[in-house]
């Protein structure tokens, strides 16, 4: 997850509830400094989503800020840090049991059994690299979570199984010998993969109804062609996969209409990918080992209206742009819009 700072669902807007500095803190993530008082939080930004701090809060400041999201339920609290704070066990939750959305990112948590104060209907929950390994066990109690995000944490994974309502799985750092026990999440829509060693994606079909795929440094990683099975999928994403060196024909994906492929040294050949009957958006960046040529596949693409493509050269970038003759997709490279 994440830099302190950035939360874990790719957004990248802060603001401070105390000083706002707009050129620097945009406005989704709220960060708390010391004291915390009920004088000194104001009305939130109307745009904030979740409130994070990292020092150390007394019961007192808990107390006050555990009354505060009490206040706004559409806000989420993220903790973090790393080295000697801010929080050994996860007792401070007792103070927030209104909160549907918690993120953890204490390094040096020893003791996880806080979690029982939390509401058993938690929509989302992030739980960061720590350098004790936990049981998930734990999460079975939340049978509502729709949104889950993991860092190494592995011991009891079949519990993901019984996540049902889950639509959203971010998995980091985290070797699986194959997704089939994540089949039953029939209401999967956006699965994300990083990192670890998972190289069997042969049941990737089978989960849910994906609207969003995404696989960034996967060890080992050779066969996407399960990929282009996924008739729901909308939206992929897959960086830093050198051992992919061909894909399948995305014919079949007919509601792919966004691709971002980034540093994907080994892969050469883009025809299969243009196969996709409803490709709106086609994103390709630090594809240094590539030519204009290998997109000419893409050239009159019948649903194909923007492109971004970087080639590591301002000659070849523009001869590509010339080839396609599309405008760039607004919004930064890898933002999504699944709403």
């Amino acid at each position: 997850m994440a830099k302190s700072g950035r939360p874990s669902d790719g957004t990248t807007s802060t603001i401070e509830i105390r000083r706002v500095d707009r050129h620097v803190l945009p406005p989704t993530i709220c960060q708390l400094r010391r004291p915390i008082t009920r004088a000194n939080l104001p009305a939130l930004d109307p745009r904030c989503r979740i409130v994070q701090f990292t020092e150390t809060l007394d019961a007192d400041e808990l107390g006050v800020l555990g009354a505060f999201l009490g206040e706004h339920p559409g806000v989420g609290l993220r903790v973090y840090g790393h080295g000697r704070g801010p929080y050994p066990t996860l007792d401070f939750l007792e103070h927030f049991p209104t909160v549907e959305r918690v993120e953890i990112e204490c390094y040096d948590l020893q003791d996880v059994s806080g979690l029982r104060f939390l509401r058993p209907d938690l929509k989302r929950f992030a739980f960061g690299r720590t350098k004790k390994r936990f049981s998930l066990a734990p999460l079975g109690r939340f049978a509502q979570l729709g949104s889950l995000w993991l860092y190494e944490h592995r011991r009891d994974i079949e519990v993901l199984g019984e996540l049902t309502h889950l639509r959203r799985l971010s998995l980091r750092g985290i070797t699986l010998p194959s997704l089939r026990l994540l089949t039953s999440l029939r209401e999967l829509e956006i699965f994300e993969l990083k990192l670890g060693g998972t190289t069997d994606l042969g049941e990737l079909p089978r989960l849910g109804r994906l609207r969003y795929f995404e696989t960034f440094l996967v060890r080992g990683l050779r066969d996407l062609e399960p990929v282009a099975d996924l008739g729901s999928l909308e939206y992929l994403f897959v960086q830093a996969q050198k051992q992919v060196t061909s894909l399948a024909s995305f014919e079949r994906a007919r509601k792919l209409r966004r691709v971002h492929l980034q540093t994907m040294k080994g892969l050469q050949d883009l025809a299969p990918l243009a196969r996709a009957p409803s490709l709106e958006t086609l994103v390709a960046f630090d594809m240094v080992h590539l030519a204009p040529e290998h997109f000419r596949p893409f050239k009159g693409h019948p649903t194909l209206r923007e492109a971004a493509i970087g080639l590591g050269s301002k000659r070849k970038n523009e001869e590509v742009d010339a080839l396609l003759g599309l405008p760039r997709p607004p919004g930064p490279p890898g933002w999504i819009d699944l709403s």
